[in-house]
This record gives C-alpha cells, structure tokens and sequence, in this order.
C-alpha cells in the first residue's frame, strides 16, 4: 500500500523561539562584556608611553583606584578622599581576610590621569601600603607609532 504525501499536510517548525533565544543570547553577552569597562572613568585619560604594553593576563584579585587631574581619588566610580579611601582599603582588606587571602595577594590598579601630581599618586600608593598592600599595576596608553 503506497502513502501519498499531499503538500497540505506538509509541517514546519515555527522558527520564531530559536530566533528570540538567540537575540536573548546576544543581549546578555553584550551586557557581560560591558561589565569589563566598569573599573575605567571617562574622567580618567591616561598618560601616553611607548614602553606601555597590555597586561599579560587577567589580574586574579584586582582593586582599582583611580586619580583625576585635579587629585581627586575615583574608588568604584565615586569620589572619595583620602581619609575615605584608607577606610574603603581596610574594608577590602577585612573581605580578603574572609575569603582566606591577604592583601599582599591583591593587585592594586592604579589609573592615574596624565595630568595628576606625581606625588599624589605616590601618597595613593602610600595609602595602599600602609593597609599590607604591597603588588601595584600602573595603567598608561601605548603609544603608537607609525
């Protein structure tokens, strides 16, 4: 006995929740890789230096402190003063001591504006210091030449 196929039986999946899943995919990893620039403020512009390279890999325990041209201290995008950045420090240290680390395990960035005073990024980093941090990373702009 033979079975006629009629076009109007024909079945199609409907395409529509794989092309809204994909959409969903690629909103969410729009939004993770917008996760990675959230350490960096606009306030910031870096010096130029040709001896400037990017970073081997990523920082395993990274704590970013940022300073303006006009010496202001940028901690988790708000500004804060010294004083403030020393308690800010020691909570650090405190959630470093729960996770079973030290804060001479941690990296400190420091993104200093071209325009700071060198001897307030020194006082930022003495800061860092006087609370057991003692790894430093210092961010710049490669310069390129053509």
């Amino acid at each position: 006995m033979r079975i006629k196929k009629s076009p109007e039986n024909l079945v199609e999946g409907d395409l529509t929740p794989m092309i809204d899943m994909t959409f969903q995919l690629i909103a969410f990893f729009m939004v993770l890789i917008n996760f990675t620039e959230a350490d960096q403020d606009d306030r910031i512009k870096l010096p130029k230096s040709e001896l400037a390279k990017p970073p081997d890999g990523p920082v395993e325990t990274p704590i970013t402190v940022q300073l303006t041209g006009d010496s202001q201290v940028v901690y988790a995008s708000e500004l804060v003063s010294f004083d403030q950045l020393n308690s800010l420090l020691i909570k650090e240290r405190d959630i470093l001591a729960l996770n079973g680390k030290s804060p001479a395990q941690a990296t400190v960035i420091v993104r200093a504006d071209a325009h700071a005073p060198t001897g307030r990024v020194q006082e930022l980093i003495q800061v860092c210091q006087e609370n057991g941090f003692e790894t430093f990373a210092l961010r710049a702009e490669e310069e390129v030449g053509y």
